[in-house]
């Protein structure tokens, strides 16, 4: 069960995403708290994917933040002006001495490649803003320019997700899979693997060795070099959760991942889904249809209806709010 005192492991604060005139998400908080299974439920076009979506750096907020492990990484830009300046200084700099050295009479050769070095730096300065490596965002912060964390920043911080119409590689086997979810956590360089350093193959064995690991774990045991795409459905479905959780998530967000099962293998999902809280201490965020599985693993629901938060609480209270009966059976049920 989660620890209610606790800090949240994850929270957001008014957040609210518009798509033009359209309004997905409208100013909505909830939290969830460590060790617990936290839903996020309501109505088909209710705002909850687009919410996910934010949480995961895919879509940035029109307003309001996504906080994780106590640290702002979702919220709209901050002297995002100032960014630009980084990017050029250094060549400004480079061109401001080719200025000086053909005002003092210096030598041709000697100003082509004070020019020369100003295009190499912007060329490199762009460059590392598009791959923005660690120093860079903590110089970022550090002048207080604020820019929301992208797709692989989220992974790498330690959230893991699956999605609601599946995404593997057809084509590579359950192994690889699993083992590409590995990849922001590896430490070998690409000059190692070039090289093949006595590194880079330790590493690999023990990455092989761990994604085997995982696939037994979701329930894929002699799976491993068959392709993703000959699994059967259910069974895509959990190698997806072994690549989320290949990528050793502090969060774990699951969108709807028992669609299109038939009840056993509903069931069998919901013990694994209890399995990762209990023996992982391993947090979830789920976005699920089905109300029994809901009902059955959760501890706290949040409930949305055209982008707004219209109910939060424990499943016996959110399945006896009125508000939410409406949501979903119309005004007249209620």
């Amino acid at each position: 069960m989660s620890d209610q005192t606790a800090p949240p492991v994850l929270r957001t604060v008014a957040l609210t995403k518009a798509f033009g005139g359209l309004v997905a998400v409208r100013s909505v908080d909830f939290e969830v708290r460590q060790g617990s299974i936290t839903s996020l439920i309501g109505p088909n076009g209710a705002g909850k994917t687009t919410l996910f979506n934010i949480i995961a750096g895919l879509y940035e907020p029109t307003s309001g933040q996504v906080e994780f492990l106590g640290q702002r990484v979702i919220a709209s830009p901050e002297r995002g002006w100032l960014e630009p300046i980084l990017w050029i200084l250094p060549a400004f700099l480079a061109w401001g001495l080719t200025y000086l050295a053909a005002a003092a009479g210096g030598g041709t050769q000697e100003i082509q490649i004070l020019i020369l070095m100003g295009l190499g730096l912007l060329i490199t300065t762009l460059i590392t803003a598009v791959i923005r490596p660690a120093w860079y965002t903590r110089l970022l912060v550090r002048l207080g320019i604020f820019k929301s964390a992208r797709p692989n920043d989220m992974v790498i911080a330690g959230i893991g997700r699956t999605f609601q119409n599946i995404r593997l590689f057809a084509n590579m086997s359950a192994l690889e899979n699993v083992l590409v979810g590995m990849h922001g956590k590896l430490k070998a360089s690409p000059l190692d693997a070039v090289l093949r350093t006595r590194q880079q193959v330790r590493e690999e064995a023990a990455s092989a060795d761990e994604a085997r690991r995982l696939l037994r774990y979701v329930g894929l045991t002699g799976r491993d070099d068959e392709l993703a795409r000959n699994l059967p459905y259910g069974g895509q479905r959990r190698l997806e959760i072994a690549r989320a959780l290949a990528t050793k998530p502090k969060l774990l967000l699951l969108d709807e991942p028992t669609a299109g099962m038939n009840p056993s293998e509903t069931a069998s999902m919901m013990a694994l889904f209890g399995r990762i809280r209990t023996e992982l201490s391993l947090p979830i965020l789920l976005i699920e249809h089905d109300m029994r599985v809901v009902m059955g693993v959760s501890d706290s629901i949040t409930v949305l209806d055209h982008g707004e938060k219209i109910a939060e609480g424990t499943p016996a209270e959110v399945r006896a709010n009125s508000r939410v009966i409406e949501a979903y059976l119309g005004k007249g049920a209620v």
